[in-house]
């Protein structure tokens, strides 16, 4: 065991955060810390730490072990490049080379005496530098470097020109090139492109001390973690498994509790109806046995009502009007600033009903395709043509779309102004906004609060054509869920941009992969995607050794092309076939309903007096009976097949 957390208990201004949490870390675990915003996650780590002391409870790290921490928000500060703030981390390393070179040039010009001890030094020197990998910390470095998304051309940038995020980033790579043998890490994706996730992900799994994660990337977490420590009304559950292990689990342990409650519900209701009856005999008896069972009612240790899943926020996506069947089409359109060049002869078309993910590294103008379909860009060059009666909302990752000045409640009631009050208070408290907090004004929310207004304006814009710019930051993992339902129950068309996994597989159905300015479409979901791109891949490679790198792109984009108008092609076809299939279920059901009433029918007229007496109106009754069951037979195999 590396870590034991035992009996932690955290208040602030008297309101219990944490109470009487315990868990332990083995050596080589990767352990997720999950639950809502507010639950506590970050103030544990900080009381792990010891940057924050507990009221009450002991945290234990095991003798001669290292432990390393990233927080959320960064404060580097070094005029280092960089390179060279990673190269610190290796300063042991750099010491050991020097003392190397210093005993070669003292070998060099040594006497016969001092020889021998100089080798023998040398060959200490030698054989620490190897075990600390000393012949590859540089290549090591580099990787590091680049996998966490810096560009060779980046390296020998000052660290005081980064942005929040480069800091962070530097921070991480120093992290693991320092390699404790515990890692905690505080939400380590924030900043991170797809590739650099991939890349952290294989980096963590195969690292050879314990991690410890604070996410709200499950795709992320369901690829690292082994042991899942939810936090939750102050208490923490510990969970074996990856986060789809644990929320299967969270929700049959609910499914217990709540059933555990109903039962007991049930129980107490019947003892007071008995108790009640008991008394309104008004018998001594009676009522000396209605007081016995009142006692006992009164020892029961009743059990609170367990909390409806996602039961607080509440989110409602629905078309006011029916788009056309062409929803948008975006042709040859290009996008430069300046001598940067992001993409140009992009084209795509969207058709009613798709959910439609974007995706690619950071920098390579999605975000700028979603503004210039919504007219707060210009393209350069293309055309960008909307279908007839689509209605955009759009959702802004910097929410620009909200006024810093304005309270919730005018920021509602000035963009709708036919709600009443007691509606827009409504709309509000859907989405956690109640009482005072409606004359809060927007400068003053957190990210996550902002989202929320976000949401509640394009819920009540009831429009048609979805526009999505990273949805999911700033939401704790129950209101990602709730919004993964909100776009799946959804009629009309999405297209969004984000880079969250888990909610791109969840709710697309079409990909674009924005990839060294090329627009490459896979039909299905972000594993389908990753499916297709490591085949292409394979593809590429297998052809590499006669072909030309740009020749290979050209050659990739033309294939996918193809196969993709393949998989749509065999997707329609699969789509028909499984309407004809539930038309047929629908249609048996209705013949199985149909002949079911009719024999009922025929056991009614079989038992009148009219017909009982009468042979030969009898005789044809049971006829139609007999070839009804005979049919009945037929339908209830056809069934099975069809319903399977």
């Amino acid at each position: 065991m590396i870590l034991s957390v035992s009996n932690i208990h955290k208040s602030f201004n008297e309101m219990p955060v944490l109470q009487n949490v315990s868990f332990h870390i083995e050596d080589y675990d990767k352990a997720a810390i999950v639950g809502i915003n507010g639950a506590g996650k970050t103030t544990l780590l900080r009381i792990i730490m010891g940057e924050l002391s507990a009221d009450d409870g002991i945290v234990t790290l095991s003798k001669d072990k290292t432990v390393g921490y990233l927080s959320q928000h960064q404060a580097v500060s070094s005029d280092n490049t960089i390179y060279d703030e990673l190269l610190s981390v290796k300063q042991d390393i750099i010491d050991l080379e020097r003392k190397i070179r210093s005993a070669e040039l003292q070998m060099k010009t040594a006497s016969e005496e001092k020889l021998s001890q100089l080798m023998e030094n040398y060959s200490n020197l030698t054989h620490a530098f190897e075990a600390a990998n000393g012949y590859a910390y540089k290549s090591e470095l580099v990787g590091v470097l680049k996998g966490l998304g810096f560009d060779e051309s980046e390296f020998n940038k000052s660290i005081s020109t980064l942005s929040g995020g480069q800091k962070t980033r530097v921070a991480l790579g120093k992290l693991l090139l320092l390699k404790p043998n515990l890692i905690i890490l505080d939400e380590p994706t924030n900043h991170l492109d797809m590739s650099s996730i991939t890349w952290l992900e294989t980096y963590l799994l195969n690292y050879k001390g314990a991690v410890i994660i604070v996410s709200h990337d499950r795709y992320f977490l369901d690829r690292i973690a082994n042991k899942v420590i939810e936090l939750d009304n102050t208490k923490a559950t510990v969970f074996s498994g990856n986060y789809t292990a644990y929320a299967a689990k969270k929700e049959q342990l609910r499914a217990a509790q709540y059933n555990a409650y109903m039962n007991q519900q049930r129980e107490i209701k019947h003892q007071e109806e008995v108790i009640e009856k008991l008394k309104s005999f008004n018998r001594e008896k009676s009522i000396k046995r209605a007081e016995s069972r009142e006692k006992l009612l009164n020892k029961i240790e009743v059990l609170d009502k367990p909390s409806e899943v996602r039961s607080d926020m509440h989110l409602h996506l629905e078309p006011k009007v029916v788009s056309g069947n062409d929803v948008i089409h975006v042709e040859n359109l290009a996008k430069s600033f300046g001598e940067l060049n992001l993409f140009e002869n992009l084209s795509f078309d969207i058709k009613r009903g798709e959910h439609v993910a974007i995706i690619g590294d950071n920098g390579t103008g999605k975000t700028t395709i979603l503004k210039m379909i919504n007219e707060l860009l210009l393209p350069d060059k293309g055309i960008i043509r909307l279908g007839s009666n689509v209605q955009i909302g759009y959702y802004d990752q910097e929410h620009h779309i909200l006024h810093p000045e304005k309270t919730l409640f005018e920021e509602i009631s000035d963009d709708y102004p036919t709600l009443t009050n007691t509606e827009i208070r409504n709309t509000l408290a859907a989405f956690l906004f109640t009482g005072e907090d409606v004359f809060k004004q927007i400068k003053s929310l957190s990210g996550g609060e902002r989202g929320r207004v976000s949401l509640a304006k394009l819920m009540l814009s009831e429009s048609n054509f979805l526009i999505l710019d990273e949805p999911t930051n700033h939401l704790d993992i129950m209101s990602k869920e709730i919004l993964e339902d909100a776009i799946n129950s959804y009629t009309g068309t999405v297209l969004y941009v984000s880079h969250d996994r888990y909610f791109i597989n969840k709710t697309a159905t079409r990909i674009l992969d924005l990839n060294q300015k090329i627009l490459t479409g896979y039909l299905g979901n972000y594993e389908y995607y990753l499916e297709k791109k490591d085949e292409q891949l394979a593809r590429i490679l297998a052809e590499s050794g006669n072909t030309s790198s740009s020749a290979m792109l050209s050659g990739s984009s033309v294939q996918n092309e193809s196969e993709t108008k393949q998989d749509w092609k065999s997707q329609k076809e699969q789509q028909a076939a499984k309407r004809k299939k539930e038309n047929d279920l629908k249609k048996c059901e209705e013949r199985i309903e149909q002949l079911e009433t009719r024999n009922a029918e025929i056991d009614e007229l079989m038992a009148s007096p009219d017909i009982c007496t009468n042979v030969a109106k009898l005789q044809e009754l049971n006829k139609e009976k007999e070839a009804n069951e005979t049919e009945l037979e037929t339908l209830y195999e056809k069934w099975e097949l069809l319903s399977e």
